[in-house]
């Protein structure tokens, strides 16, 4: 089975996050199953003629970005090279997994294989939601709400999630819904920290305003007037170009030199951090199932999340860390942050913490697990396809062979 994933963006210092993350897991654990899985996505930051045909072992078809739209960021950015070749790369796919936003690459493609009749499976990873915004909703009306309508699988990773983006098409339905969590490679468990070492507290994640970095940091002075020694490590790119409002806010708090900030970090890099570090924080209030923090569970990092996490009951019932609560504007989110990171630097809370986040990330959470989920959920869209007969295959045009899926 050729499985063909289409994201919005792939950069070298994987500023897209979370949909690229979980696109190339689900091929990587596709391919490891027997399928063949390839990922098509736009290539930015790249040197000139430097687009990779392989992202971590998963064969890619990578266009060259052009921001058409600066002002809608990565909603703005397309590449008529990728959306002439569509066609024919979806032609060649037995199944289209569109990793859907409203942006100019995964809504026309999405589009592209709903016309031609492919078997078209939309996952939307907590960004189809309704809205306000006068664009996004002429954007809906334009082609989000059809091809949600007419898509054979609607993968979401929460109830709350397939509810909001029901109601995008409300009074319509969206195409059949599956639930698919994100699932992590098992690692190794942390080795545990030496008795008396500093301790470190660790952000890894875009910086932007919607994970709440600022709660992170806030953090520090509660935190520091227990264990002075501690170290705060701020990892991830910096989309939101807050990086130095954050180092300029520790400053004021006089914490300045408690926070370092890291850059962005390859995946070996995020792995290395996460299995060196005590507790992971992502206050976070925008992250429906966060691949950062299931990748802290897999290495037995405690984590401290947010009570609007889709994770948080997992994390809560397995005691796997700490929910805390975060409202944007509260002065107190800093201060209830610092407490669940103190709880969490006990040796013994530790100890059980990351026993359980490793064994939580084991049980419930792992890549196999996922993609045999999700090749079940192809095999029923195959299968709802071919039995449907008003969905018939498009003529060929003279003269010109289909793409291949990478």
């Amino acid at each position: 089975m050729k499985a063909l994933h289409v994201v919005t963006l792939h950069t070298p210092t994987h500023e897209f996050g979370g949909p690229t993350r979980v696109a190339l897991n689900l091929c990587r654990g596709l391919r490891a199953q027997g399928e063949q899985a390839a990922l098509v996505a736009l290539g930015d930051g790249f040197p000139p003629g430097g687009l990779p045909r392989r992202v971590e072992g998963v064969p890619a078809r990578l266009f060259a970005a052009r921001h058409v739209l600066p002002r809608f960021e990565v909603s703005g950015i397309t590449s008529p090279g990728l959306l002439t070749a569509a066609p024919r790369l979806v032609r060649s796919a037995d199944v289209v997994h569109v990793h859907l936003m409203r942006d100019l690459v995964t809504l026309p493609v999405a589009m592209m294989a709903a016309r031609m009749g492919r078997p078209l499976v939309l996952q939307t990873h907590g960004m189809i939601d309704p809205t306000r915004n006068r664009v996004a909703q002429a954007v809906d009306v334009l082609g989000l709400r059809r091809v949600l309508r007419r898509a054979d699988a609607v993968l979401h990773l929460t109830p709350a999630e397939r509810e909001l983006t029901a109601a995008v098409v409300a009074p319509h339905r969206t195409g059949p819904a599956y639930r698919l969590v994100n699932g992590v490679t098992p690692q190794p468990m942390r080795p545990a920290r030496p008795e008396g070492g500093p301790p470190t507290v660790l952000y890894c994640a875009r910086v932007q305003e919607g994970k709440r970095p600022q709660d992170f940091v806030a953090a520090l002075p509660t935190v520091l007037e227990r264990h002075p020694d501690a170290r705060f490590v701020l990892a991830g790119p910096d989309t939101g170009a807050l990086v130095g409002e954050l180092l300029a806010l520790a400053r004021r708090m006089g914490v300045g030199h408690a926070l370092e900030y890291v850059g962005a970090l390859d995946h070996a890099d995020v792995i290395e951090r996460l299995r060196s570090a005590d507790v992971y924080v992502l206050p976070s209030i925008q992250d429906a199932f966060s691949v950062s923090v299931l990748e802290s569970l897999s290495v037995g990092l405690p984590v401290v999340v947010t009570r609007t996490s889709g994770l948080a009951p997992d994390v809560a019932a397995a005691g796997a860390g700490r929910v805390v609560d975060n409202a944007p504007g509260d002065p107190d989110n800093g201060r209830r942050v610092g407490r669940a990171v103190l709880d969490l630097l006990d040796p013994a809370a530790n100890a059980a913490a990351s026993q359980a986040a490793w064994r939580l990330a084991r049980d419930s959470f792992t890549l196999d697990a996922v993609v045999s989920t999700l090749r079940g959920v192809y095999a029923a869209v195959r299968e709802r396809v071919s039995a449907a007969p008003v969905r018939r295959p498009p003529r060929q045009p003279s003269g010109r062979r289909p793409a291949r899926v990478p």
